[in-house]
């Protein structure tokens, strides 16, 4: 009975003999399946890695033209269209359109400017070489046909509706000296010349024309190299670029390098042609120039008398005469430093001479502003002194005693790798730098521009937030 009852209860089924070999089957399957998901998850893993490594550095290194890969070609045409034009190496260059201006602004300056001297064949006259020609060069550039101009930084325009900017191309330093007498110095009962009719007339002319009206003249460039350029109507003008020497003779709300570009003057001496080392350059420190200046350049007085007794030192007064450009010219290249005093204004053409002489410049102007500077580092090309401290008996010259030959071949090296930038004959020289920086303002220009369209209230007291004093400190003895 027991035994009945047990076999009742605990039936055996008939296929639990075969259940240990079915759990064994589908644990078997299981593992393949899984071994097989982890292998083909591998497989995408390491053929999207390599696929995105070479699209990585396809895209680094620029999608050709010509690549066979059409999702290249796809990311290329499609995705990066939208991008910064920088992103793709070709940056797009600023527009310019050059004024076509009355010729009594430009060509007819340099007829004026012969006559007054008595020339009477005005065919054979053109532009006279002097230290503030820079106006010339910009203007013969973008006179040129564009197939002429490869590699400059801006393209020059027709059509002024296609323009970013501006240029307007007056001789306005050449028009300061067209009479050989200036005018208000000494008696002239008639003048041959009157460069203050000119500026006022070329205000006149620019006032009426619809592009210097529409943005008040904001997106206009001037050339005003000399520091008495433009003086009269400067303050019609202060809204443009202007291109200038320095700060010596514009107030803080005309000028300033938030909007304006220092640009260098045009050496008057030969170019040194050979190679760096002092063997050949006995003198420690030459100057030649004008002794007697006004304001900053009463120093030049001062370091005379300090210097024109010292050893190794050659220490002259000078003009801009022939005679006096083959002096300095020998000068500059037979001596280890050549010494640069303010003159009228605290900049002067000797500093640019200098350089391309590899005479390293010994720059002695507290309130001096310098061309370029975004891409040159003076302090390895010049040695720069207060004036406070080249006024103390001895200083200058037991200095310049200290400098080793070995730092002295390390400002002439770098000096010759940056002379094409003051050298306005070079293809690829100052006229292309200024032009390069020229176009590095029109981002502020274009801001400025919008900010005043919007503005409806002014207050005159404010400073223009475009002018900002930019030097604001002693300069300190560098080496």
């Amino acid at each position: 009975m027991i035994e009945k009852l047990l076999k009742t209860r605990n039936p055996k089924s008939p296929n639990s003999s075969k259940f240990p070999l079915i759990m064994t089957r589908k644990s078997s399957l299981l593992k393949q399946t899984l071994i097989l998901s982890a292998f083909t998850v591998l497989i995408i893993y390491v053929s999207f890695n390599t696929f995105l490594s070479y699209f990585t550095t396809t895209a680094t290194a620029g999608v050709s033209a010509t690549t066979s890969s059409f999702f290249a070609e796809q990311i290329s045409r499609e995705n990066f269209q939208d991008f910064p034009v920088k992103a793709t190496g070709n940056e797009r260059k600023v527009k310019v359109f050059m004024h076509d201006l009355p010729k009594k602004f430009t060509t007819g300056i340099i007829a004026n400017h012969a006559l007054a001297r008595g020339y009477s064949n005005l065919s054979k006259v053109s532009y006279p070489g002097h230290q503030h020609m820079g106006e010339w060069y910009l203007y013969s550039d973008l006179s040129r046909p564009e197939s002429e101009r490869v590699g400059s930084p801006v393209v020059k325009v027709n059509d002024p509706e296609e323009a970013d900017l501006f240029y307007v191309p007056v001789f306005s330093s050449l028009s300061l000296t067209v009479n050989p007498v200036q005018v208000g110095k000494v008696p002239v009962s008639d003048p041959v010349y009157s460069d203050e009719k000119m500026q006022d007339e070329l205000v006149e002319w620019l006032e009426k024309q619809e592009y210097w009206r529409r943005n008040n003249g904001r997106d206009h460039v001037l050339f005003a190299g000399d520091p008495n350029a433009l003086y009269r109507v400067l303050d019609r003008v202060k809204n443009a670029v202007l291109l200038l020497s320095d700060f010596g003779r514009v107030r803080s709300d005309q000028g300033s390098l938030v909007k304006d570009v220092i640009v260098p003057y045009a050496h008057r001496i030969n170019v040194y042609n050979g190679d760096i080392g002092v063997d050949e350059r006995q003198t420690l420190l030459f100057f030649m120039g004008n002794r007697y200046r006004k304001d900053g350049g009463k120093i030049r007085d001062l370091l005379f008398q300090l210097l024109e007794k010292e050893e190794d030192v050659l220490i002259s007064h000078g003009t801009q005469s022939r005679e006096s450009r083959r002096t300095a010219t020998r000068g500059m290249h037979t001596s280890k430093f050549c010494l640069n005093p303010a003159g009228d204004t605290p900049s002067a053409c000797r500093l640019f001479d200098s350089i391309v002489s590899l005479c390293v410049p010994l720059i002695v102007s507290d309130g001096i502003e310098l061309p370029f500077e975004d891409v040159i580092d003076y302090r390895k090309i010049a040695i720069f002194v207060d004036t406070e401290s080249s006024l103390k008996p001895g200083y200058l010259v037991k200095l310049l005693r200290a400098v080793s030959t070995k730092r002295i071949l390390e400002y002439q090296k770098e000096m010759r790798e940056v002379k094409r930038y003051f050298e306005y004959s070079d293809p690829n020289g100052t006229v292309n730098e200024i032009w390069r920086e020229i176009g590095q303002k029109l981002p502020l220009i274009q801001l400025m521009i919008n900010r005043e369209k919007r503005l409806v209230k002014r207050d005159s007291i404010e400073p223009d937030c475009s002018c900002l004093c930019t030097n604001q400190s002693t300069l300190f003895t560098s080496l």
